[in-house]
């Protein structure tokens, strides 16, 4: 499978991700705290059968040494899917650089955002060539 392969594997469980998010808004709509809106995923995701680790650590290396601070995704979906959950105005570049950051150090190719803040589910996809 080359990457252009992948990446249209991937927009299965991506399609499937975001449609749980969006099932999560509609049921408990926008303006709540960001650990609600996981744990409401988290149950989605079980009753789904979709494999996923909520609050996956990760560490840092850095020149060889392992760093003493760790990250923390929010969920990795599928093994291989970072989702980050926002609970905000707006997506940020920071929200941005994190998700990437995180995909670099998870050697993730996707990742998703998705801000439960707004009246609708606004959701980013991001791609780690």
């Amino acid at each position: 499978m080359d990457n252009s392969d992948e990446y249209y594997y991937k927009k299965d469980e991506n399609y499937q991700i975001v449609g749980l998010c969006m099932e999560v808004h509609r049921i408990l709509g926008p303006g709540l705290l960001e650990i609600v809106y996981k744990d409401a995923l988290e149950i989605e995701f079980r009753n789904h059968n979709i494999p996923y680790s909520r609050e996956k650590e990760f560490i840092v290396e850095y020149k060889g040494t392992i760093l003493p601070h760790k990250f923390y995704a929010d969920f990795v979906v599928y093994t291989d899917i970072i989702l980050e959950i926002k609970s905000t105005k707006e997506i940020s570049n920071d929200h941005l650089a994190q998700t990437l950051n995180y995909m670099k150090l998870a050697k993730t190719p996707i990742g998703i955002i998705a801000n439960f803040q707004n009246k609708s589910l606004v959701h980013k996809r991001m791609i780690n060539t």
